[in-house]
């Protein structure tokens, strides 16, 4: 299967977790508030809120705040309105990535991503300057527990996965968008807990990035949008090898 991009920039990321706990807290509250606003407030009937509250629940957010969090979206409580925005961009060494946001003020949100792209040694990009690289996938993070690779791959490629990357600490299942549902199915008939899966853009192809200084700006830039309060979610297409990222991390 594939190696491991996803996998090492989900375990560059936890080490942030912390640090940017109030802030996800803020994130994960948008997407439930535009999941019930768009598809109703009954998680069972509604799958995108669905998978926005159990997000919230990995996030250890209080039930109270959950339903809130709902009511807003629903109408039932006064709240601001979010819509969905895309931004395509360049970082530095021309890597390519896509932030995805929730704004209640679409000039500011695309202001401040101009900036910190500019700041960081990056540039925004026109719509579909970038996109053509990226396509959606269902995407499933967990923590094998335990489990090989080979028992995973087995009971994930039954539910349609095209790829898995796997570590001792983490992994990733890559499948189509319609797929998600039976692949964090088959994850959890295994009895691993689902830290995340939703539908999300992927690099169809990925740079090779072996400088630890080049990865180490593409790094950066992305924790900062990432920082954002509008901002859901950065991919890219860097591929940076382990050694590399420790590297980078280690200087950032």
């Amino acid at each position: 299967m594939a190696g491991h991009s996803h996998a090492a920039n989900i375990m560059y990321k936890k080490a942030a977790v912390d640090r940017k706990r109030a802030v996800l807290f803020s994130k994960v509250a948008r997407l439930i508030i535009v999941a019930a606003k768009t598809g109703g407030g009954d998680p069972d009937g509604n799958i995108r809120l669905k998978f926005a509250v159990e997000k919230a629940r990995a996030a250890n957010m209080t039930n109270d705040a959950i339903k809130r969090a709902i009511q807003k979206g629903t109408g039932e409580l006064g709240g601001q309105n979010y819509e969905d925005v895309t931004y395509e961009g360049y970082g530095p060494g021309g890597v390519a990535l896509m932030a995805t946001a929730l704004t209640d003020n679409r000039a500011r949100t695309a202001g401040e991503v101009k900036n910190i792209l500019a700041r960081l040694g990056g540039s925004i990009g026109t719509p579909g300057s970038v996109a053509w690289q990226f396509e959606k996938k269902a995407i499933i993070e967990g923590s094998p527990s335990g489990k090989s690779e080979d028992e995973i791959l087995m009971a994930v490629m039954d539910a349609g996965a095209e790829d898995l990357e796997w570590t001792p600490e983490v992994f990733v299942v890559l499948g189509p968008p319609e797929a998600l549902a039976a692949l964090k199915a088959a994850v959890e008939g295994l009895g691993l807990p689902v830290s995340s899966a939703e539908i999300a853009w992927d690099a169809k192809n990925r740079v090779p990035v072996g400088d630890p200084e080049a990865a180490r700006k593409v790094l950066a830039l992305v924790d900062e949008l990432e920082d954002h309060d509008d901002v859901q979610s950065v991919v890219h297409n860097a591929d940076i090898p382990d050694e590399v990222m420790a590297k980078a991390r280690s200087a950032g």
